[in-house]
């Protein structure tokens, strides 16, 4: 028989109760705020991307125009021009880019994909759009090769066969080289697909083919046969020609390349092994790994290049993927930091037919992008200026900041300038393409980037750009070579011990407080002195769940209730020494997860550690994670919370203020009843997990967010790296599954991006099953959320005080009050005080009385408190007080520095009606709701219930030019604005659906209609959800093709010219035309008209052979016609002086005679 459950009841009436909308709850006399914000002010828009194309494909460069292009396995396509020029577009099947060709100088661009569908796109306007597409229906594509000026496509397919296209209409021509007719009798087994197609340099109507098995042709286009064949018995992968026709190169898998002659069809005039071992008696070298790509490149005044990728020794185990250059005489096997996919060589000419001067060679690499300098000795590297390096080290968490203070990008570029490598090639970026836009946006922004390794990147993201700017090293505070004695008890988190997890960034002051994943918190400040560091100030914070028995206030004695209380004082440790941590202890507490060095810390310009917090083991358990964090310059205060409480710092003063369980900032008001239950005395792999799969979800529990299920810790889950980190550090709890309408697996989401993530794990994933009752969960509530402002801390208060408000993931808002020191001298001496705003209660420990406080609950919502924010009594945003930014190494008098560190007043706007006593409003966003709370009354003047059905990731309270809004990303996709005070919905659009956790947790939103997440795990996307921004887009974004002269044809000379020994040319149209060849077979292929839009049309109708290209032939066709109307204007001349004379003649002769003489 199934229990009848109450609580289920009671809560599906609150369901049902809280799902209305926008309503108003209060007073009416919020009506005085006049909303400005409207709906017409929010469009939603993608902007740029940024950062290294995940998982690159290939890629091709247009030599005229100095654009480079990469294709992806996700059908991603990355144009890059000059350093700030980039385009990303996508093509919609979403298959791999197997080869990219340009229209050399005519601003188009053909990609062929895995579905065999090619594409040509239009590259003349600034957002590059599809003309024609060609899906292929029988045949496999698999490789294509675009003669320069020409515009006829050959395709290769996987049966052998070459199919042609006429790129202006994407048509299919009917001329067709079948594989047979191409090998004939020279082999009795299929060659296999096509693997290298390449006309003659000195002659367009002969045509190479490699195919797979080893077979090359020479392919006669006119006869329509082969000239010659080359047979080989390795495979081939690629081929290459040398300028003057003759000769050409191929790379086979054995690891040899063959140097073949034109006209010698026999065997090869040479074999060369790079990197095999030659034998002393001659026999032939032992094989190697495959030359994937090979090119040959010539030079006027010295031996030719011969450049490939791949063919090292197989012995060489473990050696990493490397480039070879062999020029004349001498070998440079250059070593890359990734497998390479593609390599090109730039070279001086775009003419196939001339000498080619390589002056560079681009490497595509899985992860990096890599340009060489031949022209250097050593072969340097050029400095890349692309943001290609977000994920050197993976990216963890990532905080975006709009309207930054003016000097802040100045001055951490000059400390980051001279973070820079040296040894780069001197000479300027060799893909310099395209032009930038001349948007008008010129408010500074920041994004700040936490990655796997402990590294902080600043950059700066202004006008739609992005350039690193300043890089910090966390982990150089600890000590890296830990002793076996310690591994043993601080091995916590083996793969990634200096993650990132947390920041929180005082752009005003430049104090910057990070939160690692082995539950540390290091405060820095910002110097461009450098100082060395004799000691790391450090203090040990214990942060213990325990359980202990409290009499309630009516004096009850047999009411027990389970509250966590913190642990003993939290050790801190001075300047001179650190505490002892030694692993000896017995019961293996007080150990840090990681250890503060003890040497010396020389500190280089930029952020300089102040102060190291570490929470540390306590009765053999590790600490929980850090799940928020929060600081004030004004304050000088940071404060952290997880699972267990939190703890307010003093980075001043170097002490801990505050050290709280989460239950004891609610006292005898604690509104879940919780029962006790027996703590836990050793360490605990997993805990309790019901089977996900046992069907006891209800409808209610689907909906739920990850943080209303939070229990027992802050369920870090990785995206790098690949794995989890297990048991060790967190008790991680999770079960990767797919997305599933009816079951949707929960995690604890801290808020602001904190937590990394596993790429591997598209899905959410919950620390306990549904089945646990909510009672369990609620005995661990954790902290979500912390806000330091000046505000109203208890109810009826006249004055403003001093701050901290706390959220939790069980929707709870609590205030605490801050008494602070005068500033100055005081503030270095006199303690920071927080004052109690709730009602006195007692707590019974072991067997004594104690009296305790409670703290005044501002305000329940339901799910887990995200954001929150104080508006004044205009309705206008009002910031946290800040510090303004000193120099903290200069050794200044006390009166200057107290007047440099003055706190900046907050100033609240005096009522003007008599009606209207408010003079603050707070707006709170939890994962459900929305709230504005008015202060100092306390009433719910506004709520809004943002989502049933799903839940939020990331709210932020933005200013917009307009006002003020609130800011949300849902987990169903859909991204909304409300207006504030009045939580009116102002935007509603269902953006992305979220099918990558990372994507929840990178999500940002910041001012001025701004937002970015990481899209991939090396790229960034910013969008924009402003109408201004939206309209100026199309200015601000750069422009890939600029009108360039392609350069002169090279001069034949006198007597190659007279004897036919230049390169022969062949009249395309006449041979592939519908005419001679027919039409193609309409089932091959399927012609499917682009999307191109206006300026599309426009490049469509203007032909894709280049408006210069056509205005170079109307103008020479012009001359010539005017050359013949003058040739023949001096003729009709001549002919009318030969008749005058003849007339004048005539008339001599017959000047006398009569008329009856003729």
């Amino acid at each position: 028989m199934k229990k009848f459950n109450i609580r289920k009841v009671l809560d599906g009436l609150k369901e049902v109760s809280s799902s209305t909308p926008s309503v108003q709850v209060g007073p009416q006399e919020n009506h005085l705020i006049q909303e400005t914000i409207q709906s017409d002010h929010f469009q939603l828009c993608k902007t740029v991307r940024h950062g290294f194309p995940y998982q690159p494909s290939s890629m091709a460069f247009d030599p005229v125009q100095k654009i480079l292009a990469i294709g992806t396995q996700s059908g991603a396509l990355r144009l890059f021009g000059r350093p700030g020029v980039e385009c990303y577009c996508q093509h919609e099947s979403g298959a791999a880019v197997i080869q990219l060709q340009f229209l050399v100088n005519e601003g188009a661009l053909v990609s062929a994909l895995a579905d065999d569908s090619v594409h040509l796109w239009n590259l003349r306007q600034k957002r590059p759009a599809i003309l024609h597409s060609l899906k292929f229906n029988r045949e496999r594509i698999t490789f294509c090769h675009l003669p320069f000026q020409s515009k006829w496509l050959y395709i290769g397919t996987e049966r052998g066969n070459i199919h042609i296209v006429n790129v202006e209409s994407f048509t299919l021509s009917g001329y067709v080289i079948m594989w047979n007719k191409a090998i004939e009798l020279s082999s009795k087994a299929h060659p296999g697909p096509v693997v290298h197609i390449s006309d003659n340099p000195m002659d367009e109507g002969k045509l190479i083919i490699g195919f797979e098995s080893g077979i090359v042709v020479l392919w006669d286009l006119k006869s329509k046969k082969a000239d010659y064949r080359y047979t080989y018995d390795e495979a081939i992968h690629s081929v290459a020609w040398h300028h003057e026709g003759k000769q050409f190169i191929c790379s086979h898998s054995d690891g040899t390349l063959t140097i073949w002659n034109v006209r010698g069809q026999g065997k090869p005039i040479q074999t060369i092994t790079p990197h095999g071992k030659q034998p002393k008696d001659g026999k032939k070298p032992e094989p190697c790994k495959p030359i994937l790509k090979v090119e040959y490149k010539t030079t006027r005044n010295g031996e030719p290049f011969i450049i490939l990728s791949g063919g090292l020794s197989y012995d060489t185990v473990g050696r990493r993927p490397c480039l070879t250059v062999m020029h004349g005489k001498s070998t440079a096997v250059l070593e890359m930091d990734y497998p390479i996919v593609d390599f090109l060589t730039l070279c001086e000419t775009p003419y196939p037919n001339d000498f080619q001067e390589p002056y560079a060679v681009v490497v595509l690499l899985e992860k990096d992008l890599v340009v060489i300098d031949l022209a250097q000795n050593g072969y340097p590297i050029f400095e890349n200026p692309y943001p290609l390096t977000i994920h050197e080290s993976p990216v963890t968490c990532c905080e975006y900041f709009a309207d930054c203070p003016v000097d802040l990008i100045p001055a951490l570029y000059s400390v980051g300038s001279r973070q820079k490598r040296q040894g780069y090639s001197k000479k300027e970026w060799p893909i310099s393409g395209g032009n930038w836009g001349q948007g008008t946006q010129s408010y500074p922004e920041i994004i700040i980037t936490g990655h796997a390794d402990g590294t902080v990147k600043f950059w700066d993201a202004s006008a739609i750009m992005l350039q690193v700017l300043y890089k910090l090293k966390t982990a150089k505070v600890f000590d890296r070579n830990r002793s076996k004695e310690d591994k043993g008890s601080t091995e916590v988190s083996d793969e990634d011990p200096f993650a990132i997890q947390i920041m929180a960034w005082c752009p005003e002051s430049r104090m910057l407080c990070v939160a690692g994943v082995s539950a540390n918190v290091i405060i820095y400040r910002f110097s461009k002195l450098e100082v060395t560091t004799e000691v790391v100030q450090l203090l040990e914070v214990r942060m213990q769940y325990e359980l202990n028995d409290i009499d309630t206030p009516d004096g009850g004695g047999e009411q027990t209730s389970a509250l966590p209380t913190p642990g003993a004082s939290p050790q801190t440790s001075g300047p001179p020494s650190h505490p002892s941590t030694s692993s000896n202890n017995s019961d293996g507490s007080n150990i840090p997860c990681l250890k503060v060095r003890s040497t010396p810390l020389k500190q280089s310009p930029g952020y300089q550690v102040d102060l190291v917090v570490q929470l540390v083991w306590v009765s053999g358990e590790p600490p929980q994670q850090i799940t928020s964090l929060a600081l004030n310059s004004s304050y000088g205060l940071v404060v952290f919370g997880n699972s267990n409480g939190l703890a307010v710092v003093d980075y001043i003063q170097k002490t801990v203020v505050l050290n709280l369980g989460t239950v004891e900032l609610y006292g005898s008001n604690d509104p879940y009843q919780r029962q006790p239950r027996s703590p836990r005395k050793t360490r605990q792999p997993s805990g309790g997990l019901c089977d996900i799969n046992e069907g006891s979800a209800t409808s209610e529990d689907r909906c739920k967010s990850p943080t209303s299920v939070l229990m027992s810790n802050s369920n870090l889950q990785q995206f790098y790296n690949g794995g989890g980190r297990g048991a060790k550090m967190s008790r991680k709890l999770s079960l990767p599954t797919e997305l599933k309408p009816d079951l949707v697996l929960l995690s604890v989401c801290p808020p602001r991006g904190a937590n990394p993530l596993d790429h591997r794990d598209n899905s959410f994933s919950r620390s306990r099953s549904s089945s646990v009752t909510s009672i369990d969960k609620e005995a661990r509530e954790a902290i979500s959320s912390f806000h330091f402002c000046d505000a109203f801390a208890r109810k009826g208060d006249s004055t403003l005080t001093p701050c901290l408000y706390v959220g939790t993931t069980l929707g709870t808002v609590l205030a605490l009050a801050l008494t602070l020191p005068p500033a100055g001298e005081q503030r270095q001496l006199q303690p920071v005080l927080i004052s109690p705003t709730g009602g006195k209660w007692d707590i019974r420990r072991e067997g004594a009385m104690e009296n305790r406080y409670s703290y005044s609950m501002l305000v329940r919502l339901k799910g887990s408190i995200m954001r929150m924010a104080f508006l004044d009594s205009t309705g206008s945003l009002q910031p946290p007080p800040y510090e303004p930014w000193y120099e903290p190494n200069v050794t200044a008098d006390g009166e200057e520095r107290e007047k440099v560190r003055k706190r900046r007043p907050v100033s609240v706007s005096p009522s003007t009606s008599q009606d209207l006593s408010e003079s603050q409003y707070a707006v709170v966003c939890s994962e459900k709701q929305a709230k504005v709370v008015s202060l100092p009354s306390q009433t719910c003047i506004h709520k809004h219930s943002i989502t049933e059905a799903s839940f939020i990731l990331r709210a932020d309270v933005v200013q917009m030019s307009q006002g003020v809004c609130v800011a949300c990303f849902c987990a169903n996709g859909h991204i909304m604005t409300l207006s504030v005070p009045g939580l009116r919905p102002l935007m509603d659009v269902n953006y992305l659906p979220l099918t990558d956790m990372r994507i929840a947790r990178t999500f940002c939103f910041t001012n001025l209609g701004q937002a970015m997440y990481l899209c991939s795990p090396t790229e960034i996307q910013r969008i924009t959800y402003s109408q201004d921004i939206c309209e100026n887009l199309q200015e601000m974004l750069g422009e890939l093709f600029t009108p360039v002269e392609t350069p002169e044809a090279p001069n034949r000379g006198f007597f190659k010219g007279l004897f036919g020994g230049g390169a022969q040319s062949l009249d395309r149209e006449e041979l592939f035309g519908e005419i001679a060849s027919g039409k193609a077979n309409r089932s091959l292929a399927q012609h499917i008209p682009g999307p191109g839009g206006l300026e599309g049309m426009k490049g469509a109708a203007s032909g894709v052979v280049g408006d210069l290209a056509r205005a170079r032939i109307a103008l020479d066709e012009r001359g010539q016609k005017l050359g013949e109307l003058d040739e023949r204007t001096a003729a009709m001349m001549a002919s009318a002086d030969v008749f005058s004379k003849h007339a004048h003649e005539m008339m001599l002769k017959c000047k006398d005679k009569k008329w009856y003489q003729f």
